[in-house]
């Protein structure tokens, strides 16, 4: 089974309070699960990477095979996808991490795309940072 999973983390100050979430849906468009978790003080880019790994957990949990994960990180994306090295030292072992999960499945791709194609996944990460700051 292939399922498609935005995911989206954000941070608001760079470092501060920190959100992240994911959407599943099949390829054709159908939503299957969402989730959205409040992380704590990160940067963006720990952000993002700890989307990642919360959208990898809901396809496995869903029983994906096969992941597509998509998402508004160009960095990201192109770090996974081997065209960028991984510099920092914080995110190195989140990059690792990564790397272990999508070998857990039988295929996988990581695609950035713009912000406003990843709205639900930035709409769940605001209601999360949301409801831990209230």
């Amino acid at each position: 089974m292939k399922v498609i999973v935005h995911v989206d983390g954000g941070a608001r100050g760079n470092p501060g309070p920190a959100a992240v979430a994911a959407v599943a849906s099949t390829p054709d468009g159908d939503e299957l699960a969402e989730r959205k978790l409040y992380i704590g003080e990160a940067t963006n880019n720990v952000a993002e990477y700890r989307a990642l790994l919360l959208g990898l957990e809901l396809a496995r949990d869903l029983g994906a095979e096969e992941v597509e994960v998509i998402n508004d990180s160009e960095l990201i994306a192109r770090q996974i996808g081997g065209e960028y090295k991984v510099k920092h030292a914080g995110l190195k072992p989140l990059f690792a991490e990564a790397m272990r999960e999508l070998r857990g499945f039988h295929k996988w791709a990581v695609r950035p795309v713009r912000r406003e194609e990843n709205a639900r996944a930035d709409e769940l990460v605001n209601e999360a940072l949301d409801e831990a700051l209230a």
